[in-house]
């Protein structure tokens, strides 16, 4: 079969698929093979009926859709190959003659392809840099975060106070009426967490274990349930108990149990040295975004509108994935905030946009650098992989699919072009 190009307009390239009457025989005998036991044919059980008699029953054209489909299928990879084209969408096809047994015909195809991108100027770029520096604050805190983690929750007889985690029953009434979801028992509640209604939890300080306490609030204007936004109500609460945390002492015996250090100091030492390594890669970061936020600035690209609509469709499964595991579905988030799924997509093009745009900009240094992947590459990607999800390396080599595949190989050719990006700045 005969591939030919006739044009390109933008991202749009058209080209032709010439079908001889050769071909179209071949595909024929194809499609009736696919398509008979559609048919009925009186003496002959279905699908058992000869193809003459399928064709002089239900006309001579009864198999030419099967026959294009799978000429179609046949060769639209051998064209896209010969042709040199990377389709990012699926293609459109158009007869543009008239079609029958005997005859010659063409196919026209049209198909959204990747963009044609030059990129300039990618090497010696001038950066700042801003370094991150790590003080003796910082490594007090995160000496503070660690022993927070290492804390225990104890009970206590004083007043509460903020910070202090308690149980409380509570019913919430606005007047006389007792509300539908304002209710609880034995309800756990930090205080000091923000996370009921402005003005409760504030209410609660100082009360004491047994106490029964009337908190008066007043519910936002803009509250999710529209019998209640604006409203002041009252909440009937009992305390049941007061927990506080306990921190562990800062010392040499609180280092010994949660490090492999045997003294204070020496954990202070690693906690700072982490620190100082992870600020240094934090500036490195900066630095990369910095030289392909210039790079992406400086390089046109006519970006296909199905790429960023498969973007904002990444973007939407991984937010639906994040609610379900904070327990909520998106249909219910969305109609809890007041908006649409539509209006979540509008909202997200014009990143979906830039993160589809920065990627093609980044692949296109890869390509003029000819990058390649190595086995070692992929081995020394795969065992960071397995490490980051504390997997067996051979159980995740066999989980992985062709696309994952091919998808790491892209990210490791798009990761060298990022360094290389780096390495050739002018650091300032």
């Amino acid at each position: 079969m005969k591939f030919t190009l006739i044009g390109r307009e933008k991202n749009e390239v058209t080209f032709k698929m010439g079908v001889t009457a050769e071909d179209f025989e071949a595909a024929l005998a194809k499609g009736y093979a696919i398509g008979k036991g559609r048919y009925v044919v009186d003496g002959f059980r279905k699908g058992k009926a000869p193809r003459k008699l399928i064709e002089a029953k239900y006309g001579d054209d009864v198999f030419y859709e099967d026959a294009i489909n799978q000429l179609f299928s046949d060769n639209y990879p051998k064209a896209i190959e010969e042709l040199k084209l990377e389709p990012v969408d699926r293609p459109s096809i158009e007869l543009t003659d008239e079609i029958g047994a005997g005859k010659d015909f063409e196919l026209t195809v049209k198909v959204t392809v990747m963009p044609v991108i030059e990129v300039k100027d990618y090497k010696g770029i001038k950066v700042s840099k801003v370094e991150i520096a790590v003080t003796e604050e910082d490594v007090e805190k995160d000496l503070e975060a660690l022993q927070k983690r290492n804390s225990r929750m104890i009970l206590v007889e004083r007043p509460a106070e903020s910070g202090d985690t308690v149980l409380i029953d509570y019913a919430g009434f606005v007047g006389d009426h007792q509300f539908d979801g304002g209710t609880a028992e034995r309800q756990p509640l930090v205080l000091g967490s923000n996370s009921f209604i402005p003005g409760f939890e504030d209410q609660l300080i100082g009360a004491a274990v047994g106490e029964e306490r009337d908190v008066k609030v007043t519910f936002p204007e803009e509250y999710h349930s529209e019998d209640l936004a604006g409203k002041e109500a009252v909440f009937k609460c009992k305390v049941h108990e007061i927990k506080a945390t306990e921190l562990p002492v800062l010392d040499d015996d609180f280092a010994k149990d949660v490090s492999v250090f045997d003294t204070l100091e020496e954990l202070k030492k690693d906690t700072r040295e982490k620190l100082e390594k992870a600020a240094a890669e934090k500036a490195e970061y900066n630095i990369k975004n910095s030289i392909l936020e210039k790079v992406y600035e400086a390089t046109e690209v006519d970006v296909p509108d199905v790429m960023v609509d498969e973007q904002i469709d990444d973007m939407i499964r991984e937010f639906d994935q994040q609610l379900r595991y904070q327990g909520m579905e998106m249909e219910k988030y969305f109609e809890f905030i007041g908006k649409t799924i539509e209006d979540f997509r509008s909202e997200v093009r014009p990143d979906a946009f830039k993160k589809v745009k920065t990627r093609l900009v980044v692949e296109a240094v890869a390509d003029a650098e000819k990058f390649t992947v190595t086995e070692e590459d992929m081995d020394k990607e795969m065992e960071a992989m397995a490490n980051q999800y504390q997997m067996e390396l051979e159980k995740l080599r066999g989980m992985m699919s062709l696309e994952g595949i091919t998808y790491l190989a892209k990210d490791i050719k798009n990761k060298k072009a990022i360094d290389f990006m780096f390495e050739n700045a002018v650091i300032e």
